[in-house]
């Protein structure tokens, strides 16, 4: 997938679908749909987003994100996007009138021959152009405007805030159910304080973009599979302080990966989260930390013989 945040050097024509798409979620996806349900003869399939997020911009407030760069890219990519323009968010473009922002950049740089947004799509200056608006301004120019019409869940709209807040309350399920796929940390493996090992149950300690959004803390079922093999492995997650061993500062995400013993350093993995078992907590002594440790692999066991995960025997 070509990958620019400059408009020099956008492959033309583009089939654009317009939004920030943080989660790629089922609402997201039906908006990106048209715009790759094509044949090869078309114009190029290209999502177009804001970088840095326009709240980030307005806000001057660091903003953590469902789906860092790296991450959006691959579940694009898995969608058929063939071209990501991350459009650099500045007092420039955000002072661009509806208009403006349509055959400035939508059709004199971008060369689109077909736009697609949600239905409550705002742009242009101070949020004054609404997706009726963007569908009239390029209507004469003859380009196809999709409007998609939100996607709801229990009568509620699938948005990346509502997805949040299911996973600060640890309800994977329902934030699962809104993604239309697990909520997934992707990080490298590093050395830690390998505690872990010492008390039979060795742990991968994943570092993470730092921009990525966490699930509330504690510990958790998850799917784990490599960058080089797709094969899941249950294992049991801890995100958290380790206040047992008096860790403090910026949360770990620790990987216990259920009977298995291979060297994972250096290596990326994708965690899939699936169920929430327990709040973070602290135990008086390392005996009963590694009894509850038994309980939660355990439970992750339970959990894995209903969705069909690896378990070593």
């Amino acid at each position: 997938m070509w990958i620019t945040s400059s408009l020099t050097n956008v492959l033309t024509p583009t089939a654009v679908a317009l939004g920030n798409f943080d989660g790629v979620h089922r609402g997201h996806r039906r908006v990106i749909e048209p715009i790759v349900s094509q044949t090869p003869s078309t114009p190029r399939a290209t999502v177009v987003t804001f970088q840095p997020h326009p709240q980030e911009f307005f806000s001057g407030q660091p903003r953590t994100l469902l789906t860092p760069g790296a991450e959006k890219v691959q579940l694009l990519k898995a969608m058929g996007v063939e071209q990501l323009v991350l459009l650099p968010f500045d007092e420039k473009l955000a002072k661009l009138s509806p208009r403006e922002f349509v055959e400035e950049i939508l059709l004199d740089r971008l060369q689109a021959v077909q736009i697609s947004v949600g239905e409550d799509f705002r742009f242009g200056r101070d949020r004054m152009g609404t997706a009726a608006d963007l569908e009239a301004i390029a209507q004469p120019y003859g380009v196809r405007v999709h409007i998609i019409p939100l996607q709801k869940r229990h009568y509620e709209r699938i948005s990346s805030s509502a997805i949040r807040e299911a996973l600060l309350q640890g309800d994977i399920s329902e934030a699962n159910s809104r993604l239309g796929r697990a909520y997934s940390l992707v990080g490298q493996v590093i050395t830690g304080q390998q505690l872990g090992r010492t008390i039979g149950f060795p742990t991968a300690n994943l570092l993470l973009p730092p921009q990525k959004f966490l699930p509330r803390l504690g510990v958790y079922a998850a799917r784990v599979t490599t960058e080089t093999d797709n094969t899941p492995m249950a294992a049991a997650v801890n995100i958290g302080h380790r206040p047992t061993v008096g860790a403090d500062g910026v949360p770990t995400v620790e990987v216990h990966i259920l009977d298995w013993g291979g060297d994972l350093y250096g290596k990326t993995l994708t965690v899939s989260l699936e169920q929430f078992l327990r709040p973070e907590q602290k135990f008086a002594s390392l005996t009963q930390l590694k009894a509850q440790i038994a309980a939660d692999c355990a439970a992750v066991r339970t959990c894995y013989r209903e969705v069909g995960a690896i378990i070593p025997t």
